[in-house]
């Protein structure tokens, strides 16, 4: 059966944002493996391109092609999806992974923090979406899969803006499923709690300095559970997921 689901990346075309990042990376390689087509985006030029020689060593049947993109500026996600659409046909899976995560009391916020970290987190995933979905809704299948957080479904002080962010990620997912369902194009909000990333250190070091690293979740496991997950292609669907840890 397991099989059977990965031919249903065979061939895909993916654009995912954030590819060089803890989780990213893992969900590039899982798709990397099931023969999916990939177009990386980030902000280290130098990640980028040992990323793409790590997996041309993984698969090098399918196609990897990346660009820098600062996604807070709009002429850089303009060149972004010009180069995509030169690059590739078609998108048939979106995944929005880039994410910033802001720690201050609202007294100490700036303004310009919380743009940076809406403009990254729900409003990129709004245009990539608004752009990339015509092909999946012209070709009769896609899927859109934006990264979330548990703290979508909850309020802590010190990070307003972070969780405001993914409220409103989750509330956009939520309604571009209803839209767009009807034309066998799945939207998914993976929402996972604390993970053993970059970012999952800075939580520590900012946030709550008593936390367990050692608790947090696998992004292996993480991209593991998203790949099989978006793989079902009848009538079960699964749009909005929460993944916590066991500590």
């Amino acid at each position: 059966m397991i099989s059977m689901k990965n031919e249903i990346f065979k061939n895909k075309n993916c654009l995912i944002t954030g590819a060089t990042g803890g989780l990213g990376k893992e969900i590039v390689i899982e798709l990397a493996n099931k023969n999916c087509n990939l177009f990386l985006t980030g902000t280290n030029e130098t990640k980028l391109k040992n990323l793409k020689t790590e997996l041309e060593k993984i698969n090098n049947e399918i196609s990897i092609e990346y660009q820098l993109t600062d996604l807070t500026n709009d002429d850089e996600i303009n060149s972004l999806v010009k180069e995509v659409r030169e690059k590739l046909p078609q998108i048939d899976i979106l995944v929005n992974c880039a994410g910033i995560f802001p720690v201050n009391k609202i007294s100490k916020s700036t303004i310009e923090e919380y743009d940076s970290c809406m403009n990254l987190n729900v409003r990129t995933p709004f245009i990539l979406s608004k752009e990339f979905s015509k092909d999946m809704v012209k070709n009769g299948w896609g899927r859109i899969i934006n990264i979330a957080s548990s703290g979508a479904y909850n309020g802590l002080e010190n990070t307003i803006i972070y969780r405001s962010s993914k409220h409103a990620l989750l509330g956009l997912s939520r309604s571009l499923y209803n839209e767009l369902k009807e034309y066998n194009v799945r939207t998914f909000c993976i929402s996972p709690g604390p993970i053993k990333t970059d970012m999952g250190k800075d939580i520590i070091k900012k946030e709550n300095p008593n936390e367990d690293y050692e608790s947090f979740m696998n992004p292996k496991e993480i991209a593991e559970f998203i790949t099989f997950v978006i793989s079902f292609d009848n009538n079960l669907i699964s749009p909005e997921i929460r993944l916590g840890r066991i500590k």
